[in-house]
């Protein structure tokens, strides 16, 4: 029931995806849909033919949630007070074991707020982060940790950040020795703040242990050049770097979007027509889906407010895998094995 087009939007997410499943082309998995059942059982009717599945769709379950959570209420207070909510449900059956995985596209403090108390935190994490995963030149993908959950970081845990992006790159994106890099000013070691050179020391330390592939400290301007699958920072300059990012590929895109309109003759226009669709594919949020909390007991992935059907079915098949991956047991492995090595450091 979160998101700016709830429930329908999530719904037709949820179908694309058990078409997805059904053809072979995502991991198998059943949905459970949590909120209002008489209006997603009404969406579930419209869109199903629509989307090629009969109805009742095989795989979908809906399950009730008399409450719902605003995308503009106090993400404490509301969890507090709407324990049937619909976000609160569905984080409540990953902690009870009904379902392995939970994704939402509602109200993203809530969701924190949800899953910090509901799953409790990795023991040893000490502030769950964000991941974002940015699109790089090379055609594949970095994650950014944090995007904008903890802001006045200490130095130790920005390794755990480093460790939690590390083994998220591992496990779901395939990465076969994540390389992490620690965000500053510049790339020497002179450079930074007091915080990035404190971090820059234990980053160094936990490099010596199986965990971490620690290459340095890696600037605004090189991290979507795919020199680095981990960017570590705290999340106030993380979600500054993010919303920049966002809003310079937007102003490429209406540009370019402007040149296409303005140009008189029709084979240029229609290779420009080319590139824009293909940058905007590239810089398009919905092939990502949403960005995982990270040092949870359990997978959680927050989708954008905006998330379309297609950004929906993506964040589903993002959570599917990460469940799959092992995520959850692999950070704990990380976090012991590093504290042999580090000793204080986390």
């Amino acid at each position: 029931m979160g998101g700016d087009h709830a429930p329908a939007e999530v719904v037709h997410g949820a179908l694309l995806y058990a078409r997805m499943a059904a053809e072979g082309t995502a991991p198998a998995a059943d949905v459970l849909l949590v909120g209002d059942a008489e209006r997603i059982d009404e969406s579930l009717r419209a869109l199903a033919s629509q989307t090629g599945l009969s109805y009742p769709v095989r795989g979908i379950e809906v399950v009730p949630a008399s409450q719902v959570i605003g995308m503009d209420e106090h993400p404490m207070e509301a969890v507090r007070d709407k324990r049937d909510s619909s976000l609160v449900r569905c984080v409540g059956l990953v902690r009870e074991g009904k379902a392995q995985a939970c994704f939402s596209a509602g109200n993203t403090g809530a969701m924190m707020v949800a899953c910090i108390q509901i799953l409790e935190r990795v023991e040893g994490v000490k502030r769950p982060p964000i991941g974002t995963t940015l699109p790089t030149e090379t055609g594949g993908y970095c994650v950014l940790v944090d995007a904008g959950a903890n802001v006045d970081c200490k130095p130790s845990q920005l390794l755990q950040f480093a460790l939690l992006g590390s083994v998220y790159a591992r496990t779901v994106l395939g990465r076969e020795n994540p390389r992490v890099g620690l965000l500053s000013n510049g790339e020497e070691e002179s450079k930074g703040n007091e915080l990035t050179r404190e971090t820059m020391g234990l980053l160094r330390a936990a490099a010596a242990g199986p965990h971490l592939n620690f290459v340095g400290y890696v600037e605004g301007n090189h991290v979507f050049e795919g020199a680095v699958d981990v960017i570590v920072c705290d999340g106030f300059e993380g979600n500054i770097l993010l919303k920049g990012a966002e809003g310079t590929a937007r102003m490429i895109l209406t540009s370019l979007a402007a040149q296409v309109k303005a140009e008189a003759d029709e084979a240029a226009r229609a290779v420009l027509k080319q590139a824009l669709a293909r940058l905007k594919k590239r810089a398009d949020y919905a092939d990502v889906g949403g960005a995982p909390l990270l040092g949870v007991n359990g997978v959680a992935c927050i989708g954008h407010g905006r998330s379309d059907a297609a950004a929906v079915a993506s964040g589903i098949r993002q959570s599917v895998v990460a469940a799959q991956s092992g995520f959850v047991e692999a950070v704990r492995d990380a976090l012991r094995d590093t504290q042999q090595v580090s000793g204080s450091g986390l």
